[in-house]
Protein backbone atom coordinates (compact mmCIF):
# COMPACT_ATOMS: atom_id res chain seq x y z
CA UNK A 1 0.00 0.00 0.00
CA UNK A 2 1.39 3.69 -1.01
CA UNK A 3 2.37 5.68 1.70
CA UNK A 4 5.91 7.75 2.82
CA UNK A 5 9.02 5.40 3.13
CA UNK A 6 12.00 6.35 4.48
CA UNK A 7 15.18 4.33 3.87
CA UNK A 8 19.08 5.31 3.98
CA UNK A 9 18.76 6.67 0.58
CA UNK A 10 15.59 8.59 0.93
CA UNK A 11 12.06 9.00 0.77
CA UNK A 12 9.73 6.79 -1.67
CA UNK A 13 5.94 7.31 -1.56
CA UNK A 14 5.51 3.73 -2.81
CA UNK A 15 8.73 1.78 -1.92
CA UNK A 16 7.85 -1.65 -3.53
CA UNK A 17 7.21 -0.20 -7.13
CA UNK A 18 9.50 2.31 -7.26
CA UNK A 19 12.53 0.49 -6.44
CA UNK A 20 11.01 -3.20 -8.14
CA UNK A 21 13.63 -5.67 -9.80
CA UNK A 22 13.83 -4.90 -13.36
CA UNK A 23 12.42 -8.36 -14.50
CA UNK A 24 9.60 -7.99 -11.65
CA UNK A 25 8.70 -4.69 -13.66
CA UNK A 26 8.96 -5.57 -17.08
CA UNK A 27 6.50 -8.39 -16.52
CA UNK A 28 4.10 -6.13 -14.66
CA UNK A 29 4.56 -3.67 -17.81
CA UNK A 30 3.66 -6.81 -20.41
CA UNK A 31 0.39 -7.56 -17.93
CA UNK A 32 -0.60 -4.03 -18.41
CA UNK A 33 0.56 -3.20 -22.05
CA UNK A 34 -1.29 -6.90 -23.09
CA UNK A 35 -4.95 -5.81 -21.17
CA UNK A 36 -4.12 -1.86 -23.17
CA UNK A 37 -3.39 -3.31 -26.17
CA UNK A 38 -6.58 -5.56 -26.34
CA UNK A 39 -8.87 -2.41 -25.18
CA UNK A 40 -7.61 -0.08 -27.97
CA UNK A 41 -8.68 -2.63 -30.71
CA UNK A 42 -11.51 -2.98 -29.88
CA UNK A 43 -12.80 -0.06 -28.62
CA UNK A 44 -10.95 2.60 -30.88
CA UNK A 45 -10.91 1.97 -34.56
CA UNK A 46 -8.08 4.23 -35.53
CA UNK A 47 -5.80 1.89 -33.63
CA UNK A 48 -7.91 -1.18 -35.14
CA UNK A 49 -7.52 -0.16 -38.50
CA UNK A 50 -3.42 0.48 -38.09
CA UNK A 51 -3.10 -2.75 -36.38
CA UNK A 52 -4.93 -4.70 -39.03
CA UNK A 53 -3.18 -3.20 -41.21
CA UNK A 54 0.20 -4.26 -40.05
CA UNK A 55 -1.07 -7.67 -39.62
CA UNK A 56 -0.51 -6.97 -35.73
CA UNK A 57 -2.96 -7.61 -33.28
CA UNK A 58 -3.40 -8.16 -29.69
CA UNK A 59 -2.65 -11.90 -29.91
CA UNK A 60 0.50 -11.31 -31.31
CA UNK A 61 1.84 -9.55 -28.41
CA UNK A 62 4.31 -11.66 -26.65
CA UNK A 63 7.54 -9.78 -25.21
CA UNK A 64 7.59 -6.32 -24.32
CA UNK A 65 10.28 -6.39 -27.70
CA UNK A 66 6.70 -6.12 -29.94
CA UNK A 67 6.04 -2.63 -28.42
CA UNK A 68 7.56 -1.13 -31.26
CA UNK A 69 5.34 -2.82 -33.76
CA UNK A 70 2.17 -1.51 -32.95
CA UNK A 71 1.11 1.89 -34.52
CA UNK A 72 2.72 5.22 -33.32
CA UNK A 73 -0.14 8.02 -32.23
CA UNK A 74 0.55 11.81 -33.07
CA UNK A 75 -1.46 14.66 -31.73
CA UNK A 76 -3.12 15.13 -35.56
CA UNK A 77 -4.37 11.68 -34.82
CA UNK A 78 -6.07 12.82 -31.64
CA UNK A 79 -7.31 15.93 -33.28
CA UNK A 80 -8.98 13.78 -36.03
CA UNK A 81 -10.87 11.85 -33.48
CA UNK A 82 -12.07 15.06 -31.52
CA UNK A 83 -13.84 15.29 -29.02
CA UNK A 84 -14.01 11.70 -27.74
CA UNK A 85 -12.79 9.06 -30.72
CA UNK A 86 -10.08 7.41 -28.86
CA UNK A 87 -12.43 6.54 -25.69
CA UNK A 88 -12.09 3.51 -24.63
CA UNK A 89 -15.05 3.22 -21.41
CA UNK A 90 -18.04 4.29 -21.33
CA UNK A 91 -19.20 8.11 -21.37
CA UNK A 92 -20.79 7.45 -18.43
CA UNK A 93 -17.95 6.71 -16.61
CA UNK A 94 -15.83 9.75 -17.12
CA UNK A 95 -15.34 12.25 -14.41
CA UNK A 96 -13.01 14.73 -15.83
CA UNK A 97 -11.86 16.37 -18.67
CA UNK A 98 -9.02 18.28 -19.60
CA UNK A 99 -7.43 19.93 -22.77
CA UNK A 100 -4.48 20.83 -24.41
CA UNK A 101 -4.55 24.12 -26.22
CA UNK A 102 -5.94 24.26 -29.84
CA UNK A 103 -3.04 26.46 -31.76
CA UNK A 104 -4.86 24.75 -34.76
CA UNK A 105 -8.27 25.47 -33.42
CA UNK A 106 -9.02 21.87 -32.94
CA UNK A 107 -7.61 21.01 -28.85
CA UNK A 108 -6.67 17.52 -27.74
CA UNK A 109 -9.16 16.30 -25.33
CA UNK A 110 -7.87 14.53 -21.89
CA UNK A 111 -11.33 11.99 -20.33
CA UNK A 112 -10.45 10.52 -17.21
CA UNK A 113 -12.34 7.94 -14.97
CA UNK A 114 -12.05 7.65 -11.58
CA UNK A 115 -9.36 5.15 -11.44
CA UNK A 116 -7.50 7.39 -14.12
CA UNK A 117 -8.33 10.34 -11.36
CA UNK A 118 -6.53 7.60 -8.55
CA UNK A 119 -3.92 6.78 -10.55
CA UNK A 120 -2.81 10.47 -11.29
CA UNK A 121 -2.67 11.61 -7.69
CA UNK A 122 -0.67 8.50 -7.02
CA UNK A 123 2.28 9.20 -9.46
CA UNK A 124 2.17 12.59 -8.37
CA UNK A 125 2.25 12.02 -4.88
CA UNK A 126 5.27 9.79 -6.33
CA UNK A 127 7.03 12.83 -7.86
CA UNK A 128 6.50 14.98 -4.75
CA UNK A 129 7.87 12.86 -2.00
CA UNK A 130 11.11 12.34 -4.48
CA UNK A 131 11.34 16.45 -4.48
CA UNK A 132 11.34 15.89 -0.43
CA UNK A 133 7.53 17.14 -0.28
CA UNK A 134 6.30 15.41 3.18
CA UNK A 135 2.68 15.26 4.57
CA UNK A 136 1.75 18.40 6.98
CA UNK A 137 3.60 20.39 4.55
CA UNK A 138 2.55 24.15 2.89
CA UNK A 139 2.56 23.70 -0.89
CA UNK A 140 1.86 27.13 -3.06
CA UNK A 141 0.46 25.85 -6.01
CA UNK A 142 0.83 28.34 -8.85
CA UNK A 143 0.07 26.20 -12.02
CA UNK A 144 -2.75 27.13 -13.80
CA UNK A 145 -6.49 25.38 -12.89
CA UNK A 146 -8.40 24.88 -15.43
CA UNK A 147 -8.76 22.67 -18.81
CA UNK A 148 -4.74 22.95 -17.89
CA UNK A 149 -3.43 19.74 -16.37
CA UNK A 150 -1.14 21.85 -13.98
CA UNK A 151 -2.45 23.30 -11.19
CA UNK A 152 -5.69 20.33 -10.78
CA UNK A 153 -2.54 17.68 -11.51
CA UNK A 154 -0.62 18.90 -8.69
CA UNK A 155 -3.56 19.64 -6.87
CA UNK A 156 -4.23 15.68 -6.75
CA UNK A 157 -1.20 14.55 -5.98
CA UNK A 158 -0.96 17.13 -3.01
CA UNK A 159 -4.48 16.21 -1.10
CA UNK A 160 -3.09 12.20 -1.89
CA UNK A 161 0.05 12.78 0.03
CA UNK A 162 -1.57 14.35 2.91
CA UNK A 163 0.22 18.04 2.45
CA UNK A 164 -1.86 21.27 2.68
CA UNK A 165 -2.34 23.02 -0.71
CA UNK A 166 -2.71 26.79 -1.33
CA UNK A 167 -4.12 26.75 -4.23
CA UNK A 168 -3.19 30.03 -5.53
CA UNK A 169 -3.39 29.02 -9.73
CA UNK A 170 -1.37 31.79 -11.90
CA UNK A 171 -1.48 35.61 -11.83
CA UNK A 172 -2.02 38.30 -8.67
CA UNK A 173 1.91 38.09 -8.50
CA UNK A 174 1.70 40.22 -5.43
CA UNK A 175 -0.52 38.52 -4.04
CA UNK A 176 0.96 35.16 -4.52
CA UNK A 177 4.57 36.87 -3.21
CA UNK A 178 2.41 38.20 0.21
CA UNK A 179 0.92 34.48 0.36
CA UNK A 180 4.01 33.39 0.49
CA UNK A 181 5.93 35.48 2.73
CA UNK A 182 2.64 35.14 5.09
CA UNK A 183 2.01 31.48 5.94
CA UNK A 184 5.52 30.34 5.36
CA UNK A 185 4.74 27.73 2.71
CA UNK A 186 7.93 25.37 2.24
CA UNK A 187 7.00 24.46 -1.20
CA UNK A 188 6.52 26.48 -4.58
CA UNK A 189 5.12 24.78 -7.35
CA UNK A 190 5.07 26.60 -10.73
CA UNK A 191 6.76 26.90 -14.66
CA UNK A 192 10.46 28.46 -13.78
CA UNK A 193 9.55 31.35 -15.72
CA UNK A 194 7.18 32.19 -13.24
CA UNK A 195 9.25 31.76 -10.50
CA UNK A 196 11.66 34.10 -11.62
CA UNK A 197 8.57 36.48 -12.28
CA UNK A 198 7.60 35.85 -8.43
CA UNK A 199 11.24 36.46 -7.17
CA UNK A 200 11.29 39.86 -9.22
CA UNK A 201 8.07 41.09 -7.81
CA UNK A 202 9.01 39.87 -4.34
CA UNK A 203 12.18 42.39 -4.62
CA UNK A 204 10.20 44.76 -5.72
CA UNK A 205 8.12 44.68 -2.52
CA UNK A 206 11.42 44.75 -0.75
CA UNK A 207 10.67 40.94 0.33
CA UNK A 208 13.39 38.53 0.11
CA UNK A 209 11.96 35.11 -0.05
CA UNK A 210 15.72 33.66 -0.46
CA UNK A 211 16.36 34.83 3.04
CA UNK A 212 13.50 32.85 4.22
CA UNK A 213 14.25 29.72 5.32
CA UNK A 214 10.80 28.21 5.38
CA UNK A 215 10.91 28.07 1.58
CA UNK A 216 12.63 24.75 0.85
CA UNK A 217 11.41 23.12 -2.70
CA UNK A 218 10.51 24.12 -5.81
CA UNK A 219 9.44 21.73 -8.42
CA UNK A 220 9.13 23.57 -11.83
CA UNK A 221 7.89 22.56 -15.28
CA UNK A 222 5.55 22.62 -17.98
CA UNK A 223 8.05 24.18 -20.28
CA UNK A 224 11.85 23.71 -21.33
CA UNK A 225 14.41 24.86 -19.04
CA UNK A 226 18.14 24.31 -18.45
CA UNK A 227 20.58 24.31 -15.42
CA UNK A 228 21.30 27.91 -15.46
CA UNK A 229 17.71 28.84 -15.08
CA UNK A 230 18.01 26.01 -12.41
CA UNK A 231 20.58 28.23 -10.67
CA UNK A 232 18.98 31.69 -11.29
CA UNK A 233 15.80 30.34 -9.35
CA UNK A 234 17.62 28.59 -6.87
CA UNK A 235 19.34 32.32 -5.79
CA UNK A 236 16.31 34.14 -6.25
CA UNK A 237 14.18 31.89 -3.55
CA UNK A 238 16.59 30.41 -1.55
CA UNK A 239 14.83 27.18 -2.54
CA UNK A 240 16.19 23.73 -4.18
CA UNK A 241 14.66 23.10 -8.02
CA UNK A 242 13.51 19.89 -9.42
CA UNK A 243 12.26 19.53 -12.95
CA UNK A 244 8.81 17.27 -13.24
CA UNK A 245 7.64 16.27 -16.89
CA UNK A 246 4.05 15.88 -18.12
CA UNK A 247 1.51 15.93 -21.31
CA UNK A 248 -1.73 16.38 -21.18
CA UNK A 249 -2.49 13.32 -23.57
CA UNK A 250 -0.92 11.02 -21.40
CA UNK A 251 -1.98 12.32 -18.18
CA UNK A 252 -0.86 15.40 -16.61
CA UNK A 253 2.26 16.30 -14.95
CA UNK A 254 3.40 13.24 -12.63
CA UNK A 255 4.78 11.12 -16.26
CA UNK A 256 8.45 12.27 -14.83
CA UNK A 257 10.22 13.69 -12.35
CA UNK A 258 13.60 14.00 -10.34
CA UNK A 259 15.31 13.04 -7.38
CA UNK A 260 17.80 14.08 -4.94
CA UNK A 261 20.70 13.19 -7.11
CA UNK A 262 19.20 15.59 -10.46
CA UNK A 263 20.73 12.65 -12.85
CA UNK A 264 17.61 12.97 -14.86
CA UNK A 265 13.59 12.59 -14.45
CA UNK A 266 12.91 9.46 -13.25
CA UNK A 267 9.39 8.18 -15.90
CA UNK A 268 6.64 6.36 -13.65
CA UNK A 269 6.96 3.10 -15.91
CA UNK A 270 4.30 0.89 -14.55
CA UNK A 271 2.31 3.32 -16.02
CA UNK A 272 4.22 4.87 -19.04
CA UNK A 273 6.26 2.67 -21.38
CA UNK A 274 8.78 5.29 -22.93
CA UNK A 275 11.23 5.07 -26.52
CA UNK A 276 13.27 6.96 -28.29
CA UNK A 277 12.64 7.44 -32.00
CA UNK A 278 14.27 9.07 -34.58
CA UNK A 279 12.27 12.28 -34.79
CA UNK A 280 12.66 11.69 -38.86
CA UNK A 281 12.12 8.23 -39.75
CA UNK A 282 10.46 7.12 -36.78
CA UNK A 283 12.90 3.97 -35.81
CA UNK A 284 13.41 3.22 -32.26
CA UNK A 285 17.04 4.37 -31.03
CA UNK A 286 18.48 2.49 -28.38
CA UNK A 287 19.12 3.60 -24.55
CA UNK A 288 21.53 6.37 -24.52
CA UNK A 289 20.74 7.83 -27.90
CA UNK A 290 19.21 11.18 -28.22
CA UNK A 291 15.44 11.68 -30.05
CA UNK A 292 11.91 12.33 -29.43
CA UNK A 293 10.51 10.68 -26.78
CA UNK A 294 7.62 8.16 -27.19
CA UNK A 295 5.13 6.94 -24.60
CA UNK A 296 2.27 4.31 -24.30
CA UNK A 297 0.09 5.20 -21.40
CA UNK A 298 -1.55 2.25 -20.05
CA UNK A 299 -4.66 4.28 -18.18
CA UNK A 300 -8.12 3.58 -18.49
CA UNK A 301 -10.45 6.43 -20.19
CA UNK A 302 -7.57 7.16 -22.68
CA UNK A 303 -4.69 4.54 -23.25
CA UNK A 304 -2.41 5.82 -26.39
CA UNK A 305 -0.12 3.53 -27.83
CA UNK A 306 3.36 4.68 -28.73
CA UNK A 307 2.53 8.90 -28.39
CA UNK A 308 5.29 10.87 -30.12
CA UNK A 309 5.57 14.14 -28.48
CA UNK A 310 7.74 15.92 -30.30
CA UNK A 311 9.86 16.50 -26.73
CA UNK A 312 13.74 15.74 -27.25
CA UNK A 313 15.57 14.08 -24.92
CA UNK A 314 17.48 10.54 -23.86
CA UNK A 315 16.83 7.72 -22.11
CA UNK A 316 19.27 6.33 -19.17
CA UNK A 317 18.28 3.21 -17.50
CA UNK A 318 22.08 2.81 -15.37
CA UNK A 319 21.35 2.56 -11.59
CA UNK A 320 20.54 5.69 -9.73
CA UNK A 321 21.86 6.61 -6.34
CA UNK A 322 18.40 7.31 -4.70
CA UNK A 323 17.63 3.26 -5.24
CA UNK A 324 14.70 3.99 -7.72
CA UNK A 325 15.02 1.37 -10.27
CA UNK A 326 12.75 3.10 -13.05
CA UNK A 327 14.40 3.93 -16.22
CA UNK A 328 15.17 8.40 -16.16
CA UNK A 329 14.88 10.84 -18.86
CA UNK A 330 17.26 13.87 -19.47
CA UNK A 331 15.91 17.23 -19.14
CA UNK A 332 14.31 17.99 -22.36
CA UNK A 333 16.21 19.97 -24.78
CA UNK A 334 13.06 21.07 -26.71
CA UNK A 335 10.44 20.06 -29.12
CA UNK A 336 11.14 18.84 -32.71
CA UNK A 337 8.93 21.25 -33.58
CA UNK A 338 10.16 23.90 -31.60
CA UNK A 339 13.53 23.77 -33.54
CA UNK A 340 14.62 26.62 -35.72
CA UNK A 341 16.19 25.94 -38.97
CA UNK A 342 17.90 29.19 -39.68
CA UNK A 343 20.02 29.19 -43.17
CA UNK A 344 20.22 25.57 -42.68
CA UNK A 345 21.11 25.23 -39.44
CA UNK A 346 19.27 23.81 -36.55
CA UNK A 347 19.12 26.01 -33.73
CA UNK A 348 17.40 25.28 -30.23
CA UNK A 349 16.42 28.37 -27.95
CA UNK A 350 17.95 26.43 -25.05
CA UNK A 351 20.78 26.41 -26.74
CA UNK A 352 20.33 30.33 -26.88
CA UNK A 353 19.60 30.39 -23.12
CA UNK A 354 22.71 28.60 -22.06
CA UNK A 355 24.74 30.72 -23.71
CA UNK A 356 23.24 33.80 -22.04
CA UNK A 357 23.35 32.84 -18.58
CA UNK A 358 26.71 32.12 -18.58
CA UNK A 359 27.01 35.66 -18.02
CA UNK A 360 26.29 37.50 -14.89
CA UNK A 361 25.31 41.13 -16.76
CA UNK A 362 22.28 39.06 -18.42
CA UNK A 363 19.02 38.55 -17.27
CA UNK A 364 16.80 35.51 -17.46
CA UNK A 365 14.61 37.21 -19.77
CA UNK A 366 14.66 36.75 -23.50
CA UNK A 367 13.05 36.52 -26.39
CA UNK A 368 14.35 35.13 -29.71
CA UNK A 369 13.23 36.63 -33.07
CA UNK A 370 13.29 35.08 -36.36
CA UNK A 371 12.79 36.81 -39.67
CA UNK A 372 13.10 36.55 -42.92
CA UNK A 373 14.34 39.97 -45.30
CA UNK A 374 15.42 39.26 -49.08
CA UNK A 375 14.86 35.91 -49.04
CA UNK A 376 17.31 35.23 -46.17
CA UNK A 377 16.68 34.53 -42.78
CA UNK A 378 17.99 36.92 -39.87
CA UNK A 379 17.90 35.93 -36.72
CA UNK A 380 17.84 38.29 -33.33
CA UNK A 381 17.90 38.10 -29.80
CA UNK A 382 16.89 40.47 -27.62
CA UNK A 383 17.68 39.67 -23.58
CA UNK A 384 17.45 42.38 -20.54
CA UNK A 385 20.60 43.18 -19.23
CA UNK A 386 21.03 44.01 -15.18
CA UNK A 387 20.28 47.47 -13.95
CA UNK A 388 24.14 47.59 -13.03
CA UNK A 389 25.00 47.54 -16.52
CA UNK A 390 21.97 49.13 -18.25
CA UNK A 391 23.01 52.46 -15.62
CA UNK A 392 26.75 51.73 -17.42
CA UNK A 393 26.04 53.06 -19.99
CA UNK A 394 26.68 52.59 -23.81
CA UNK A 395 29.81 51.88 -24.21
CA UNK A 396 29.64 49.06 -22.10
CA UNK A 397 26.02 47.53 -23.68
CA UNK A 398 28.34 47.89 -26.65
CA UNK A 399 30.68 45.79 -25.55
CA UNK A 400 28.65 43.47 -24.72
CA UNK A 401 26.23 42.75 -27.19
CA UNK A 402 29.65 42.72 -29.56
CA UNK A 403 30.49 39.57 -27.19
CA UNK A 404 27.09 37.81 -27.47
CA UNK A 405 27.23 38.15 -31.10
CA UNK A 406 30.00 36.50 -31.25
CA UNK A 407 29.63 33.77 -29.08
CA UNK A 408 26.67 32.78 -30.92
CA UNK A 409 28.03 32.61 -34.21
CA UNK A 410 30.81 30.62 -32.67
CA UNK A 411 28.41 28.10 -31.24
CA UNK A 412 25.71 28.15 -33.12
CA UNK A 413 27.61 28.78 -36.18
CA UNK A 414 24.87 31.35 -37.21
CA UNK A 415 25.16 34.97 -36.95
CA UNK A 416 22.92 36.68 -34.98
CA UNK A 417 21.30 40.91 -34.16
CA UNK A 418 21.76 41.14 -30.56
CA UNK A 419 19.12 43.98 -28.84
CA UNK A 420 20.18 44.72 -24.97
CA UNK A 421 16.93 46.07 -23.63
CA UNK A 422 16.11 47.60 -19.88
CA UNK A 423 15.27 45.53 -17.04
CA UNK A 424 11.73 45.27 -17.14
CA UNK A 425 11.09 45.69 -20.46
CA UNK A 426 10.46 42.09 -21.69
CA UNK A 427 6.79 40.84 -20.99
CA UNK A 428 6.22 38.92 -17.56
CA UNK A 429 4.28 35.66 -18.63
CA UNK A 430 1.99 34.33 -15.53
CA UNK A 431 2.40 30.51 -17.39
CA UNK A 432 4.29 29.20 -19.77
CA UNK A 433 7.38 31.72 -20.95
CA UNK A 434 6.83 32.98 -25.00
CA UNK A 435 10.71 32.54 -26.20
CA UNK A 436 10.34 32.86 -30.19
CA UNK A 437 8.67 34.53 -32.36
CA UNK A 438 9.05 33.55 -35.81
CA UNK A 439 7.80 36.15 -38.50
CA UNK A 440 8.64 33.38 -41.44
CA UNK A 441 4.50 31.99 -41.43
CA UNK A 442 6.32 28.97 -42.66
CA UNK A 443 3.51 27.00 -41.35
CA UNK A 444 1.05 29.51 -42.77
CA UNK A 445 2.07 28.92 -46.01
CA UNK A 446 2.52 25.53 -45.73
CA UNK A 447 -0.72 24.40 -44.99
CA UNK A 448 -1.69 26.94 -48.11
CA UNK A 449 -3.60 29.34 -45.22
CA UNK A 450 -3.45 32.96 -45.74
Amino acid sequence: MAGTSTTEKGSYWNLQVETMPRKRLAKLQLERLRKTVRRTYEKIPFYREAMDRAGFGPDDLSSLDDLVRLPTTTKDDLRLGYPLGFLTCSQEEIVRFHASSGTTGVPVIAAYTRKDMELWGDVMARCLVAAGVQPGMFVHNAYGYGLFTGGLGFQAGIQRLGAAEVPMSGGMTQRQVSFLADLGSQVLTCTPSYALVIAETARGLGVDLAADPRLQIGIFGAEVWTDSIRQQVEAALGLRAYNIYGLTEIIGPGVAAECPAHRGLHIQEDWFLPEILDPDTGESLPPGEQGELCLTTLKEAMPLLRFRTKDLTRLDPDPCPCGRTTVRMDPVLGRSDDMLTIRGVNVFPSEIEIILLRHGEFSPNYQVVVDREHLMDTLEVRVEVTPAVWEAGSSVLDSLEALLRQELLELLAVSAKVQLVAPGWMPRSEGKAKRIVDRRDLDAKKHGSR
